[in-house]
């Protein structure tokens, strides 16, 4: 997701990774794809997760935010809170995303705050708002992640789910 060399983490979190082996930075990553477009994690815990990406480059044909865009950015900061709240021994894979576009960006960044609306044993859904640099909405989207049992160690680390 770019450069994430300032993503907050609570310590607990990285504790509980750490003594694991695991690299956060690597795990909560949308691997080539948010790297494209410049998606970049500045917050990440269950209860909050916020990330930016920037408008250009992100564009349809009119010169506005794609809304494809939005959507690997909703899905992006949803799936690492659903990531995040499951915990080591589970994983996240999105089953549902739905987004409405409220206002077209022609520039600067976006950024994405997502905060959960339900979080169960087996599901996690979370509201993910992206406003402009003004504070104006800009999507509505909802994710509705699978929180899976995690490979046990004899069998495999744990994978980057592609979140």
């Amino acid at each position: 997701m770019g450069e994430q060399q300032h993503v907050k983490f609570p310590q607990e979190v990285i504790d509980e990774y750490a003594a694991l082996g695991v690299d956060l930075q690597a795990l909560f990553s949308a691997g080539h794809l948010g790297t494209r477009m410049g998606v970049q994690i500045l917050e990440a815990s269950a209860e909050r997760v916020v990330g930016t990406m920037p408008v250009e480059g992100n564009t349809q044909p009119y010169g506005l935010l794609h809304g494809g865009a939005s959507a690997v950015l909703a899905e992006t900061l949803g799936s690492v809170g659903s990531m995040l709240h499951g915990g080591t021994s589970k994983i996240a894979v999105g089953v549902d995303l739905n987004c409405t576009h409220h206002r077209g960006a022609r520039s600067g960044l976006v950024t994405g705050v997502a905060t959960p609306v339900h979080r169960g044993r087996s599901t996690a859904t979370y509201e993910i708002v992206i406003s402009d640099e003004e504070g104006r909405r800009v999507c509505s989207a909802r994710l509705t992640c699978l929180l899976r049992d995690a490979p046990r160690s004899d069998e495999a680390s744990l994978p980057n789910t592609g979140v």
